[in-house]
């Protein structure tokens, strides 16, 4: 939500306080000498006391230049286009706590409206013309297919892409690719799981993107919900917004729950046809589409294009879905108080929903990668520090990586929509991609913000 490799030949659409500036400065200076001492991704890069060099492409002595692709305009805008702001807002944050190793980290990001051919043109231009050193949560299924052949021809680390696709854990073909959010197979079991347990014997309906985002939703919803139960499979395009033909089918087949992987557009969509034609079923829908922010603005504003008035926040009560972050709705967690405090600093204007979050979120992780790849690295020390691990950070469950894994987070909580937030059903959950592989609660302890706000 990929030529020329056969398989992918098509494009197919997606805390505590902070403590003050001094002791924060301080912190980064001893995360940084620990993480370059510490891990096997800094050796060569130079030692604790090493002059900063231009040692890569998009390094010099005082900066790093990353790039990405995002949907500022087109049918994935909406929530999705605060992403890439959020994330430079944390990276403004690090840079006025001294920065990576003293560089200031500098975020290129280019609108692709969501549509892969100008996704392949704005990411030659950041690799070819702009020299980018890597390219950072390039969002979306689709649009990232385009691409990912191309950057991992040209050696660019491809870290953290914004999309939960089972394709970009290929280490053997791709292996400057690595995936960050929990991916659709495992998110489609979790889910899954759930259904078939609390609505056995109801009918199952599904509503998904018709493209690797989809399916490999539907992939891990068919290894835990009985082939029975499922009584309707529709699938949209994000290029047609009609998609009355799928709510009518749904309702035909007599669905009592409605599983949706889609992105918030179609999401809101969904609820509103539906409302049309008098057909209420449970939605259960996946996280990349259940923001209650975004979802509540949306439905609000499709509404009203279509000269009636809702309350969106009303509509979306009750939905079900899974969080792979803590809910932003949570103002006792370390991390929300942290990323609240970022977003009020650098990214007021953004209402702080679970697109900021993420977009934050995830430049933390890009921030601990760099520490990790050494005061002077090369675009391939910062392969090697993923491969090496990181530590889980705001992560509800632990991360895959390592030389021949490059999957991200691999568990989630269930949650549902209540008075505008997601509230947590019990524990994390965590499991595999395979269809044999267990769920179970995630037993390891989670872990706090950093008082400093750094690495």
């Amino acid at each position: 939500m990929n030529p020329p490799r056969p398989s992918r030949s098509r494009y197919t659409p997606r805390s505590r306080t902070l403590a003050a500036v001094a002791v924060a400065t301080a912190a980064l200076t001893a995360a940084a000498c620990s993480s370059s001492s510490g891990s096997s991704a800094g050796s060569g890069s130079g030692s604790s006391t090493a002059p900063l060099t231009a040692s890569a492409p998009g390094i010099t002595a005082t900066s790093i230049t990353i790039g990405s692709h995002q949907p500022l305009t087109g049918p994935a805008a909406p929530g999705y286009s605060e992403i890439a702001p959020a994330s430079n807002a944390y990276f403004q944050y690090v840079n006025a706590h001294g920065g990576v190793y003293g560089r200031k980290i500098i975020y290129k990001y280019l609108d692709d409206a969501y549509n892969p051919t100008q996704t392949a043109s704005v990411v030659r231009q950041l690799v070819l013309q702009d020299n980018v050193y890597a390219m950072f949560d390039g969002l979306g299924t689709p649009t990232h297919l385009a691409v990912v052949n191309f950057l991992n021809a040209e050696k660019v680390p491809d870290v953290f892409v914004a999309s939960g696709c089972d394709c970009w854990d290929a280490p053997a073909t791709d292996p400057y690719t690595f995936g960050w959010q929990l991916d659709y197979i495992r998110e489609g079991k979790i889910l899954g799981q759930y259904v078939a347990q609390h609505f056995k014997g109801k009918k199952i309906g599904y509503f998904y993107q018709d493209d690797e985002f989809g399916m490999d939703g539907v992939k891990g919803l068919d290894y835990e919900i009985p082939k029975a139960m499922v009584v309707s499979r529709e699938s949209y395009n994000p290029s047609n917004v009609n998609i009355a033909p799928q709510v009518a089918a749904l309702r035909a087949s007599g669905a009592q729950v409605v599983i949706s992987f889609s992105i918030p557009a179609f999401t809101a969509l969904l609820k509103l046809d539906s409302l049309k034609l008098s057909f209420a079923p449970q939605l259960v829908v996946s996280n990349v589409g259940a923001d209650p922010i975004t979802l509540s603005g949306l439905l609000e504003t499709f509404a009203k294009q279509g000269g009636a008035t809702v309350n969106g926040d009303q509509l979306i009560n009750g939905i079900i879905t899974d969080g792979y972050l803590p809910s932003a709705g949570d103002t006792s967690n370390s991390w929300i108080a942290l990323f609240k405090k970022v977003h009020d600093t650098y990214d007021a204007k953004a209402p702080f929903d679970g697109n900021v979050l993420y977009g934050e979120a995830v430049g933390y992780t890009f921030v601990q990668a760099m520490l990790n790849a050494g005061r002077n690295p090369t675009r391939a020390s910062l392969v090697s520090a993923i491969e090496a691990g990181l530590p889980q950070g705001p992560a509800e469950g632990p991360y895959d990586y390592s030389s021949t894994s490059h999957f991200g987070i691999t568990g989630a909580y269930i949650g549902t929509i209540a008075n505008g937030v997601i509230t947590e059903e019990g524990p994390a959950l965590t499991t595999d991609t395979t269809a044999a592989g267990a769920i179970t609660a995630y037993t390891g302890t989670e872990q706090q913000a950093p008082a400093s706000g750094l690495p």
